[in-house]
């Protein structure tokens, strides 16, 4: 297994505001010479993780990471209110600006990848290449599956999800979920550890043991309220859907990595994004899941981010 880069100190952290209230968490690695890339996180609602930045080496990179609205050390944590896609696009040029940055890689793993291909649309003057991992494209059928089409392959979990919701209601989850994550904390905390304990069986990772209490549960429910809130407003993605806007992409060397084992966001969107970007390279990873940690999927990470700091491309892959 290729090894992950040292994690670094910050050059720098930040809380910045921008509209509605919000403060966003903000934080610089690596070289401040470098090529800057943005690291965008999945979720919505996760929050940066110091896993992301460890992709690129920080001797030839100027690593931005950042916690979006609501979501990790952003304030206020779990907020809905002005949380949508324009916010967060909003939020990226600001972040740019912020930092004097003119063009960017962007680099974003599931969420993180729609956020950068919505990015992409919006700014194509901005970014200077795009690294996809785990591609969500929030159609309605990808976000379906994930509630209620994975039952066939995943019963007796599902079955433990669906509990969560009276009997009447099993075929509307997200709207149940949506709706148990806008209460305090004891009324929410089921709903969020219902929608914790799914994730991990979808995801292929063993049976969670220890669950989340004190703090690390607030986080949870506030992570999972902000994802209903995105997932039952179908990302603001969907006029015009996401995929049919995407032969407007900027023509950059773009690289998409995924699992073909990914039950969360199957590989199939992977390959109709490509098909969309005749420009890219596409490879799918036999028997990676949804996990960033899956060793093929980390050598694979950097072996394409230590390409385009070589060479301002990525190494041709075998388009599956």
């Amino acid at each position: 297994m290729a090894a992950l880069y040292a994690a670094t100190p910050p050059l720098r952290t930040d809380a910045l505001g921008v509209s509605g209230g919000h403060v966003l968490h903000l934080q610089e690695f690596g070289n401040p010479d470098g090529m800057p890339a943005v690291v965008l996180h999945g979720g919505p609602g996760s929050g940066s993780s110091p896993l992301l930045r460890r992709f690129l080496d920080p001797n030839r990179y100027r690593i931005i990471g950042f916690d979006q609205r609501g979501a990790g050390r952003s304030t206020p944590r779990g907020a809905t209110r002005d949380n949508t896609m324009a916010d967060l696009l909003a939020d990226l040029q600001a972040i740019r600006h912020h930092l004097g940055i003119e063009r960017w890689l962007v680099v974003g793993g599931s969420w993180g990848a729609t956020l950068a291909l919505a990015h992409a649309l919006a700014e194509s003057q901005a970014v200077s290449a795009l690294l996809l991992r785990a591609t969500f494209l929030a159609r309605a059928e990808d976000i379906t599956r994930f509630f209620q089409g994975a039952v066939a392959d995943l019963p007796e979990a599902w079955s433990r999800f669906a509990a969560i919701a009276p009997p009447a209601r099993r075929h509307a989850l997200l709207e149940v979920l949506t709706e148990g994550l806008r209460g305090d904390a004891p009324q929410a905390a089921p709903f969020a550890l219902a929608w914790w304990r799914w994730e991990a069986a979808m995801s292929g990772a063993l049976p969670p043991t220890d669950e989340p209490e004190g703090d690390a549960l607030q986080e949870l429910i506030g992570r999972y309220r902000v994802q209903s809130h995105y997932l039952s407003h179908c990302c603001w993605l969907d006029a015009p859907p996401l995929l049919d806007r995407c032969g407007s992409l900027p023509c950059v060397p773009t690289a998409i990595l995924h699992g073909g084992s990914d039950h969360i966001c199957p590989p199939d969107g992977a390959r109709e994004l490509h098909r969309r970007l005749p420009h890219s390279t596409l490879r799918i990873i036999p028997g990676v899941g949804h996990d960033p940690t899956h060793p093929e999927m980390v050598a694979a990470m950097l072996r394409a981010l230590d390409s385009y700091a070589a060479s301002g491309r990525f190494e041709p892959e075998v388009n599956s």
